[in-house]
This record gives structure tokens, C-alpha cells and sequence, in this order.
């Protein structure tokens, strides 16, 4: 195999000074190239996320709606890439003079595609990063909308959420002169690595909104009320799925770091142990409640433990990541739980994993942070490392202000959609399957026909 993949890249970094770099020495150069290098690669592992969510949300529905759910996950990608390309990247990322939203960079307007100042953050490897992370923010939400939305209103719901209302939770939190990008109490600094809240319960939140509008799929309550169980079609697609996604995720959270240095192997451990822990609470949990390990529900804490610890990746030890994983498996049981006893249908349980667990891995900041990096400036920030609560505080108004901005603004959205477009198709088509009501065919094709 020669050198592989990172000798590769490590002969190009230290051989490769060209003209165009002329204000940088070698060695800053090759630092802005590895840098770049590292954002696409772990932009592309991001990217194959895309494919886990299809999976995960083909398996746990139906087989009568595959194509459709295919078609939603495609159009996420295609259309998130376009709209953040045009808008959602300025209104995200540009400059603002301390307000609630970029004002500029649009269409990559005054972007570098070279390092000669050695800011690769001004270049399209970054944009290339955010793109995919922009995208898996709207994805959340087609799991809980699966089987009954119109596709019309989804490819709208798409562009905005991609284009406006996921970039501003971006820019409140992550841009420099964001107006809560400084958000902090004493010096307890608001944190969130990778975007458990960020990204992950902006997407959770946007999806209960949906469900909610969307009202529960035709046959979900009996006429008492209770909650009927739906089966998915094929619990492989899901658990294939919870493993493409697994293995996106370390290029998620590793790649957060925004830079190759001895914290991407701190962030793919606590990535690994938050996961496994998640599968273990999760399982234990279920098993307890129902007496049988519900398969469908253990991937369910694997996924539940890496939103998780993704706040908290790079800032917390390795028992605090399998701890804070562990709760939040036990939590997405119970959360999926009440959720359906409430009448809200969430055919995969994206509420609850991104949602909910986003909420808990931005909250456990405040206790479990244990080591010092550039997003808390501080060691033993946690509460149970004698941090104080000042961190668990900032830690809730920041999980408070996404989830206001974003059930608000996807409650206008769907309300607006649900009176012009329509959101929901109707009782026959629902009962046909979206793939030939919505798509002309079916996802399955029929059986072979042996002839001669």
C-alpha cells in the first residue's frame, strides 16, 4: 500500500511551496495546506452522512415509501448545497457589525482559493465543511415528516431551513461578531464543539415542528388513543445506516477542530466511547422497560450518544465522554417514549436523538467539561470538576435561544406551508405510498417473471 492516504499528504505538505504563497515561509504554508487538507477530508466523511441518515430513515419506515425518503435525502444534499452556496454561507458567516446575521459573502463573494495570507478559513475548504454540516441540520428533520408529507412542501422547507434558518443559529454562535458568539457569564463561556445545539437540535427542533403540523400517520393511534407500533421494513438499512453515520461522525467532531493537531485523536476517542456508551445505556434501558433488546432502539442510542458528545468532544475526558453517552441512550428511550404517548409522530425518533440529546450534550458542558481549549479558555469548567454553575448556566441560555429561534421560525414556516402548497398528501396517497403518489413508481420493483 506505500505510504497511504497520509504519506500522501504529509510529501505534499512539506514539498509544496508555490509562487502563489510568496508572504508565507515553507513552514506556514504547508500548516495552511494540511489545515485545508484535513477540512475536505473530513468534510467528505461528513458528506457520506447523507447516505447513513437515508439508511437509517428507509429501514425504521416502510417499504412503500423508500423511494420517497431516497428523494428527500437527495434533495437535502442538492438543494442545502445551492442555497447555503448563495445565501445560507453569507448570512452565516459574514461580517455583521454585531447583529443577527451575515450581510455579506454571498455566492462566496471575496473569498481566497489560495493561502497567501494563511487564513484557511477564508477558503473553500471551509465553505466545503460548513456545506455538508448545513446539510445534516435539515436532514434531521425528514425522518420525523417521513411517510405523509408532500414533497413540494419539503423541497421549500429544505431551502429555507439550509438558506435562513439554520445559518443564523450558525452566526449568532459561531461567527466571530455574532451577537451571542461572546455569550458568558463570569468567565463561563457558552460551548458547543461541534454543534450538539448548533446543528444537531436545531435539526431536532425543525423536525418537531413538523410532526407536530404534519399531525401522526393514518393508523399511528388506535381510537382509544393509544400508540400503535408501525414496523420498519428492513432494521439492516437501519443498522448499516447507524454505522455509516458512526463513521462520518468522526470527521464531524474531529473536524470541528479545525486544524490537524494532537486534539482530533482526543475528539475521535470521545466520539467512539460517547457512541458505544449510547448503544449500552440505550439497550439497557429498553431492555429493562419492554424485556427484549430492541435493535431498532440500540442504534437509536448509538446515535444518541454521539449527538451527545459532540459539544463536548474536544472538552471532556474519556469517563466523562461514556458517561455523558451512556445518559444520553437512557434519555432517548424515554424521550422517544413520552414523545408518542403525547401524539406526536416521529417515525424514526429524530426528536428525541437530535433534539433532546442535543439539548442534554450542550448541558453536560457544564458538568462534565474537564479540559482547557480555545472554545472555554479555562480548565475544570464543569460542575463536577469544582467549575461552579456559572458554566451549567450559559450552557442553558445557549440551548434555550436555538430551540426559541428555531420552533419559531419553522412554526411560521410550516403554518405558511400548510395553508399555500399543503403540507400533508392526502388519506389515499398516504395509504398507497409516497413512492407511486409522489413519484410515479414504486421504490421495490416487482417480482422477476421467469420466461422461456
Amino acid at each position: 500500500m506505500g505510504f497511504g492516504l497520509f504519506g500522501i499528504v504529509a510529501a505534499i505538505a512539506l514539498t509544496a511551496t508555490p509562487a502563489v504563497a510568496q508572504e508565507l515561509t515553507p513552514a506556514e504554508y504547508n500548516a495552511a495546506l494540511l489545515t485545508s487538507l484535513w477540512l475536505i477530508l473530513a468534510g467528505c466523511l461528513v458528506f457520506l452522512m447523507q447516505a447513513g441518515f437515508a439508511l437509517v430513515e428507509a429501514g425504521m419506515t416502510r417499504a412503500k415509501n423508500i423511494g420517497n425518503i431516497m428523494a428527500k435525502n437527495l434533495a437535502d444534499m442538492a438543494i442545502g448545497a445551492l442555497a447555503f452556496w448563495a445565501v445560507g454561507f453569507g448570512f452565516a458567516f459574514g461580517s455583521d457589525g454585531g447583529s443577527l446575521i451575515g450581510t455579506d459573502s454571498f455566492f462566496l463573494s471575496g473569498m481566497s482559493e489560495s493561502f497567501t495570507d494563511g487564513d484557511v478559513l477564508a477558503t473553500p475548504s471551509f465553505f466545503f465543511f460548513q456545506v455538508v454540516f448545513a446539510a445534516t441540520a435539515v436532514t434531521i428533520a425528514s425522518g420525523a415528516m417521513a411517510e405523509r408529507t408532500k414533497f413540494s412542501a419539503y423541497l421549500l422547507f429544505s431551502l429555507v431551513m439550509s438558506g435562513f434558518i439554520y445559518p443564523v443559529v450558525v452566526h449568532m454562535f459561531w461567527q466571530g461578531d455574532g451577537i451571542l458568539s461572546d455569550l458568558s457569564i463570569g468567565d463561563a463561556r457558552f460551548s458547543d464543539f461541534a454543534g450538539s445545539s448548533i446543528v444537531h437540535s436545531a435539526g431536532g427542533w425543525a423536525a418537531l415542528m413538523g410532526a407536530v403540523f404534519l399531525g401522526p400517520r393514518i393508523g399511528k393511534y388506535g381510537p382509544d388513543g393509544k400508540p400503535r407500533a408501525i414496523p420498519g421494513h428492513n432494521v439492516g438499512f437501519a443498522v448499516v445506516g447507524v454505522f455509516v453515520l458512526w463513521f462520518g461522525w468522526f470527521g464531524f467532531n474531529a473536524g470541528s477542530e479545525l486544524a490537524m493537531d494532537n486534539w482530533v485523536a482526543h475528539c475521535i476517542m470521545t466520539t467512539l466511547l460517547a457512541g458505544s456508551a449510547g448503544v449500552v445505556g440505550a439497550g439497557a434501558a429498553i431492555w429493562r422497560k419492554t424485556g427484549a433488546m430492541d435493535v431498532g432502539m440500540a442504534g437509536n442510542g448509538a446515535l444518541a450518544g454521539l449527538v451527545s458528545i459532540t459539544a463536548g468532544t474536544g472538552t471532556m475526558s474519556f469517563p466523562g465522554a461514556v458517561a455523558v453517552g451512556f445518559i444520553g441512550g437512557v434519555i432517548v428511550v424515554y424521550s422517544v417514549l413520552f414523545i408518542e404517548r403525547k401524539g406526536i409522530d416521529d417515525p424514526v425518533g429524530a426528536v428525541s436523538v437530535h433534539g433532546v440529546c442535543g439539548a442534554w450534550g450542550t448541558l453536560a458542558i457544564g458538568l462534565f467539561a474537564r479540559h482547557d481549549d480555545a472554545f472555554l479558555g479555562r480548565d475544570d469548567a464543569g460542575l463536577f470538576y469544582g467549575g461552579g454553575f456559572d458554566q451549567l448556566l450559559v450552557q442553558a441560555i445557549g440551548v434555550v435561544v436555538v430551540a426559541v429561534w428555531v420552533l419559531g421560525t419553522s412554526a411560521i414556516l410550516f403554518k405558511v406551508l400548510k395553508s399555500t402548497v399543503g403540507l400533508r398528501v392526502s388519506a389515499e396517497e398516504e395509504l398507497a405510498g409516497l413512492d407511486v403518489a409522489e413519484h410515479g413508481s414504486p421504490g421495490y420493483g416487482p417480482e422477476p417473471v421467469l420466461v422461456g
